[in-house]
Parts: C-alpha cells; structure tokens; sequence
C-alpha cells in the first residue's frame, strides 16, 4: 500500500469512479464534497453520484459506442457500473437504473472502502501539494472556476442541459396508453402514448408556442438563444426544427403497434420506468426549459396524460467545460502539471457513462503517479482510449461535448462487409481485444 494520499475533488460519477479506482491499487483518498453541506441548483438529494437528467445509460449492445464503452469499463472493475447493474429496471436493450438505489449503492461503496476518507465541504481551491483528480461537475463553484480559467489561460467554454419530467404511474391513463417495445424486442417495457393527427397537431402548436423559463441567476449570460447539446435538446427546441423532427426523433412510431387497433400511430410518446418499483416514469426525450405551468398544460395534451401527476418538472441548467485539447493529455493530467488531472463532463466528454469513464482512466493514473510508476494512456482503438485522445487533441473544427461515438475510433485496417451493426460490432471486438491485452497492467 502507497503512503501517498490523493485528493478527489467532487463526488459525482467521474469523482467516486476516480476514488475507487484509486483506492482499489492500495492508495489512500481523500474524497472532498459539498454535498449535502451545499447543493447545486441541478442537484436534489444528498447522496453521492446523483443522476440529474435521466435514469438511462443507454445501450448495452456492442454494436453501439456506448455499449462497447460500458463494456470496457466492466472490465476495469467501474464501481459506477456495479451499480447500475446491480439497481437496473426493465427498459428493452438500454441499461437504466433506480435513480435513488443507484445512488445509495455507490455511496455506500465511498463510505465503506477502508482507503477512503471523506469530508464535507465545498472545495474552492485546487490544493498546492499533492496527487489531486479535479471532479467538481459543470456547476463547479465559482472561486474553483475562476482558478481553472487562470490556469488554462482561455475563456470558459459551456452548454445547457436540460432535465425530462417525471409523472406518477397510478394517474396514467392505460386505457389510451399501451405498453410495448419497439418492434416488439424484448420485454414491453415501455408505456407508450399514441396520437393521431390531429392531436400531435394541436400538440405541437402548442409546444411550439409555449412559454420558456427565464434562465436561474446561475445561468444568465444574457443571451437570448443559449447554446444546448444536441444530445440533451429541449423537446420544444427540437419541436421548432420543424413539424416532422419530434416524428423522426423522440415520438418516432414507426415499430410501435397498438395491438388493440393493430397499427402504428401518428406519432408517439414514450415513457420509461424511473424506480425499480414501477411507480414513477420519466418521459424520453422529454427534456425542457418550459415554465413549469406550460409544461403541466402542454404535457397534459398527450394522451394518456390528461390526469397525470407530476412528481418533477424539467429544468434546464448551465454545464460548464474546458477547452481541453492542449491543456490535457491523453490520462486526463494537466499537460503542465502532471500532478493534477480532470475527470467528469468538464473534461469535454458528455453523458453519464463517458463521465465515469474519464473518472476511471483518471483514477488508474493518478493510483499509478502515486506509487512512483509511469501514467499509461489506453489503447486509441478502445472506447476509452479514443475519448481521451478525442480530450486531449480535440476533432475537426471547434471543440465540443463528445459522447462516445465510433466515429472517434481510427477506422478498422480492412473493410467489413454486412452492414453497419456488423462493422460496430467488429470495431467493438477489436477494442475489446486491445483492452484484453493491457488489462494485467492496469490492474498494478
């Protein structure tokens, strides 16, 4: 056992992946949160690695990136994949999670490891001396951003996200709403609202013409379009795309047969369950910044909703980044002082599982620089490779959020025929393979 100690600052996804991998190479943590002392205004309960904006992860298939993602953090012990395994709910070929037992499981991980030693408190300064992982999320506090903007010496970079709302089961109407999968696949995990015509049309105008909240103090910046992430778009923001873009995107029907009039609708909303009990759903895609009265009148057009209880409404907050490229290399450490590294979405990774992944490729280089060995940057052909080199290079043209996409992966040497699943899958099977081989090194 090392008797260095290193400091995580932040307790989210990509903090308690850092803390355990650290701590699971016999190095000493001291995990910093301010939680429940202060919270955020994204943040609503006091436990640790809260998921905020949904309780899905996404695809566990290896012909999706993400799923090759989570695959390749299975096999580097992720605690944040544990859990989400060990807390998951019905939702067709998608990994979600109970969003509360998720959260217990992984602080109870924090509070029980004999190396981790916790302390509540808001973290306003980098500490001077020492191993330190920087994981204070997007809303990072503001004497904390000012030192990171001095130390990049650039203008902070951001987006908004945005939060779907939650209703209670029991005030569903299933007498209009049907349960089914897409295509019948798997379990119908789904609760499914259909729409004819007419009703996605007075739908829409109203969507379309609904009332915005006014940005929280936190997010002013005095702008009247905000920057949003395409992969967390405000339902009414798409909607204003075009009549078809919520048709071609989240209330696609097309594979959604109401069995009781044996054909697909219109279009189609869908809900998916939030809580293993099955008692509370989250609307997909569903994502807003409507004034909540505006989201209880326009939500409630949808049929099946007429009556629906509310349990959250959505919001929309402020995330914060860096401009990684330059400032980070390739394990996530400050190119200019390699004591310190970044993990989380202010790296510039984007979604739940590619947070804890940077968490996780952070945490095994700040355990591996604690007991006096060399930084290992993964294999550029992994998922997790890929998305560090993506961090620390950056793309083609402007740097923004990334989620995990095949399309950071350099290209396989000879061309796969079948289609594009089975090019995926071929990609997944060759990182797997490169992970496979550096995994015993890893793992010192």
């Amino acid at each position: 056992m090392s008797d260095t100690v290193v400091t995580v600052l932040g307790a989210g996804l990509a903090g308690c992946e850092a803390a355990w991998q650290i701590a699971s190479r016999g190095v000493r943590v001291h995990l910093v949160e301010m939680k429940p002392h202060k919270m955020t205004p994204a943040h609503h309960a006091a436990g640790f690695a809260e998921l905020c904006c949904s309780n899905s992860l996404r695809s566990d298939a290896l012909s999706n990136a993400v799923g090759l993602l989570k695959e390749e953090m299975r096999r580097c012990n992720s605690l944040i994949l544990q859990a989400a395994d060990a807390t998951r709910v019905p939702a067709g070929s998608a990994l979600a999670v109970d969003r509360q037992a998720f959260s217990d499981t992984v602080t109870k991980a924090m509070e029980q490891h004999p190396l981790i030693e916790i302390e509540t408190r808001e973290a306003t300064t980098i500490p001077e001396d020492g191993i330190v992982v920087v994981a204070t999320g997007p809303l990072t506090s503001e004497p904390m951003a000012q030192q990171i903007a001095a130390m990049t010496g650039q203008d902070g970079l951001y987006f908004y996200d945005a939060v779907a709302p939650i209703v209670e089961y029991s005030t569903i109407n299933m007498d209009v709403a049907f349960f089914a999968s897409r295509y019948d696949k798997g379990d119908a995990d789904y609760i499914n609202c259909p729409m004819t015509r007419e009703q996605y049309d007075a739908f829409y105008q109203a969507l379309i013409s609904a009332k915005e909240a006014e940005l929280k103090e936190f997010d002013s910046e005095g702008q009247k379009s905000p920057k949003v992430f395409e992969g967390c778009m405000p339902v009414e923001v798409m909607a204003r795309r075009g009549y078809d873009t919520l048709r071609y995107g989240p209330l696609k029907p097309v594979g959604l047969v109401d069995k009781r009039v044996g054909k697909e609708s219109f279009a189609v909303v869908q809900l998916r369950k939030e809580n293993r009990e099955g008692t509370m759903y989250n609307l997909v895609g569903f994502q807003t910044h409507l004034t909540f009265p505006e989201q209880k009148r326009v939500f409630s057009m949808i049929p099946g909703l007429e009556n629906a209880t509310f349990l959250r409404y959505g919001v929309m907050h402020r995330n914060t980044y860096l401009h990684s490229p330059g400032f980070l290399d390739a394990t996530y450490a400050v190119r200019g002082d390699q004591r310190i590294s970044f993990a989380g979405q202010m790296t510039g990774v984007e979604g739940y599982i590619e947070s804890a992944g940077s968490g996780l490729v952070a945490g095994i280089n700040a355990a591996r620089r604690a007991r006096g060995m060399e930084p290992i940057e993964l294999p550029r052909i992994t998922m997790l490779g890929a998305m560090a080199h993506y961090v620390g290079e950056g793309g083609v043209g402007d740097f923004s959020p990334m989620n995990a996409k095949f399309g950071i992966v350099p290209p396989l040497e000879k061309k796969v025929r079948g289609g594009k699943s089975v090019r995926n899958e071929a990609i997944s099977a060759r990182a797997l393979e490169a992970l496979d081989a550096v995994l015993p090194e890893l793992k010192i």
